[in-house]
């Protein structure tokens, strides 16, 4: 495939979480650390969220040079404060998407089709699909044009049930993410709770949790590469 130098990085837009009264959103790092990953290596990076417009944000540390360095370069700026829904993004502008995590993909990411249908063009056009974290639950169902889930028969990583029972949500998420994929028929492959930790499977990358979003956006790029 000829590159075209951009990846599209997709954000949940669920700010609640369960019925805890607490907030959510997607998680700033796991956008913030591949963000400075895809971009010193060459590439542009655009923002979608499942409903457009400005998304939720959690986990923001201001002191972190590089979440710091996001919110404060313009383009990311601007895109954060509108950005387009998936129907407004053509997948061939793109070599890529990474499903940024943060518990409010948990309550979007898995219904979003038109995200859904994105992912599935760029990866039938020789693209990589990715996410970290909360968010494979962006891949649960993602179909191919055969019929078959993305996820079925492949290694992936995503946040494990004891990630889940470690944070104490286990019953407040609306399902397990571990389960899930493994239940569309995906490989998972579990670390140790909150280690870095990265699985590549072809054209598929997936990250454990918070610690590999850097990990998973340089095999993103790596795999581009190849």
């Amino acid at each position: 495939m000829t590159r075209i130098n951009k990846i599209l990085i997709a954000l949940t837009s669920h700010d609640r979480l369960g019925d805890t009264g607490r907030s959510t959103g997607f998680y700033l790092p796991e956008a913030a650390h591949p963000w400075k990953v895809f971009t010193d290596a060459g590439y542009d990076v655009d923002l979608v969220s499942v409903r457009g417009g400005k998304p939720p944000v959690d986990g923001a540390d201001t002191s972190d040079p590089i979440q710091r360095a996001f919110l404060d370069d313009a383009k990311i700026a601007a895109q954060l404060g509108a950005t387009p829904r998936p129907q407004d993004i053509d997948a061939a502008d793109y070599d890529a998407i990474l499903y940024a995590g943060g518990h409010g993909t948990m309550w979007d990411f898995a219904d979003a089709q038109v995200l859904a249908g994105l992912a599935r063009d760029i990866y039938e056009a020789d693209g990589v699909v990715a996410a970290v974290c909360h968010g494979p639950a962006g891949l649960v169902n993602i179909v191919l044009s055969d019929g078959t889930h993305l996820v079925d028969g492949k290694n992936v990583a995503a946040f494990t049930n004891g990630e889940e029972a470690a944070v104490g949500l286990t019953d407040v998420v609306p399902f397990l993410l571990q389960s899930v994929l493994e239940e569309r028929g995906a490989k998972h492959i579990g670390a140790p709770n909150f280690e870095a930790h990265v699985v590549v499977d072809g054209r598929l990358v997936t990250g454990q949790n918070p610690a590999s979003a850097t990990g998973v956006a340089e095999a993103v790029v790596k795999t581009l590469a190849a």
